[in-house]
């Protein structure tokens, strides 16, 4: 291998200096911190690295804005609501009783009548001429009668005779047999002749009667809430079916017929107080009692998933309420059962929640949905719970209560709450939805802004 040569320095130019030979400059010794800056420097790294942290960690949710009142003892009345319609106390369906032509119908809906006053005629030729032939027959019997009687007091004459000549021997005792047969014979006949008579009297009291009928007159006092028939129309009397042609209701009694459900009315019993909303007279009550309640069922919609059951209940108005007709809607709130110093919250803090979200480990303990019904069988609902909400530091904390009656806008707690315990009351989303066991809470005035900024 050839050598190479080495690169000749380049020689300095004339009048300018050789370079300096660089030299190294020598190390100085390492500088040793104290102890109080290394700590302050350590607690300096800590401090931002803990701030780095915190900041990238997601922050809690605000506390949900909630309403919340404290649970009192108090009185409490379970109220019964159902709505139904207006109904007059006494209402009398004017029918035909005799078969004719309406020849007169002076009556109107809405007129005043009076009990006994004439409404309308039916045609009575052949009522009239009945009666004249039935007051013949009575003549005819009567007349009966009187011969008979005539003939009776001729045969006691002719007896009292024959026993005289009986007594000196001039008549046999045949004699005298022949003449009592023939006045007991006589005395029969004239006792026919009297039931003739009697009859007689009786049919033509019927006829009399049927003629009456021809003549409508009004059986109470009071209004003409529906017409039937118009004058020129044959009506029908008839044992078996009626012939409506005139509706009268009492108006100045009224009546409210209501619709309860099989669970509620098991609480309501005749004399219970009650107070009537009529939708025609809004803003106003009206009080009433109850009358009756059903014992037979009504069933809509039988045999389906829509099945409803309810009793009629009858509320009789205790004053008159001028201007109030049948038909007219109604809603009845029923005063049934008052409990004292009962623990009271209202009604709207009750909520429900299914099984699962009170069992230890929450709703995330089993979210697989219930499984398909089989066919031909309903779908198994979740079983749902009463709770309530009471806030503990800030903390909701969900309670399993038991209630008890319920009024218009309050419910008895029979277990589950103390006395003054705050229970969360509203807004219902937050109630029915938001809301759960261990969420942070904050209260707020009603109708003001969440902690988000929200309206609660």
């Amino acid at each position: 291998m050839a050598s190479q040569n080495p690169i000749p320095k380049p020689a300095p130019e004339p009048g300018r200096a050789a370079p300096e030979t660089p030299t190294v400059a020598p190390m100085l010794p390492p500088v040793r911190m104290s102890w109080t800056k290394r700590i302050v420097a350590t607690l300096f790294v800590v401090a931002v690295v803990a701030i780095t942290v915190l900041s990238l960690r997601p922050s809690p949710p605000p506390p949900i804005g909630i309403q919340a009142v404290n649970a009192r003892k108090g009185a409490i009345t379970r109220v019964v609501t159902a709505a139904g319609k207006l109904q007059a106390a006494t209402e009398v369906k004017l029918s035909a009783n005799v078969s004719g032509d309406l020849l007169e119908l002076d009556a109107h809906e809405g007129d005043l009548v009076k009990k006994g006053q004439v409404l309308g005629r039916i045609d009575a030729r052949r009522y009239s001429a009945q009666v004249a032939q039935q007051t013949a027959n009575r003549a005819s019997a009567a007349a009966d009668v009187e011969g008979e009687k005539v003939r009776v007091l001729q045969l006691e004459q002719e007896l009292g005779r024959v026993e005289t000549l009986a007594k000196t021997g001039n008549a046999s005792a045949a004699e005298v047999d022949t003449a009592k047969s023939s006045l007991s014979g006589e005395r029969a006949r004239l006792q026919a002749a009297q039931e003739r008579v009697a009859q007689a009297e009786a049919l033509l009291s019927e006829a009399r009667h049927s003629l009456s009928l021809t003549t409508l007159v009004s059986p109470i006092d009071g209004v003409i809430t529906k017409r039937e028939k118009q004058v020129g129309e044959r009506v029908r009397g008839s044992e078996l079916s009626e012939d409506v042609i005139l509706v009268i209701s009492t108006l100045s009694k009224m009546e409210a017929k209501i619709e309860v459900g099989e669970h509620e009315v098991v609480y309501v019993k005749e004399g219970d107080p009650a107070e009537i909303e009529i939708d025609a007279f809004p803003d106003q009550k009206f009080p009433a009692q109850v009358v009756e309640v059903a014992r037979n069922a009504t069933v809509k919609n039988q045999g389906t998933e829509g099945e409803v059951t309810t009793f009629f209940v009858r509320l009789a108005l205790t004053h008159p309420v001028e201007g109030a007709l049948p038909g007219m809607s109604a809603q009845a709130s029923i005063s049934t059962d008052t409990r004292d110093q009962a623990i009271v919250v209202p009604i709207q803090a009750v909520t429900v929640r299914p099984d699962r979200d009170l069992a230890p480990g929450g709703p995330a303990r089993d979210e697989r949905p219930l499984p398909p019904p089989e066919p031909g069988k309903k779908q198994k609902r979740e079983p749902l719970r009463k709770v309530v909400f009471v806030v503990e530091g800030g903390v909701a904390k969900v309670r399993q209560v038991e209630t008890g009656l319920a009024s218009e806008n309050e419910i008895e707690i029979v277990s589950g709450i103390k006395e003054g315990e705050k229970v969360i009351e509203g807004p219902y989303r937050v109630l029915s939805r938001e809301l759960a066991d261990g969420k942070r809470v904050e209260e707020q005035p009603l109708g003001g802004k969440g902690p988000a900024g929200k309206k609660g």
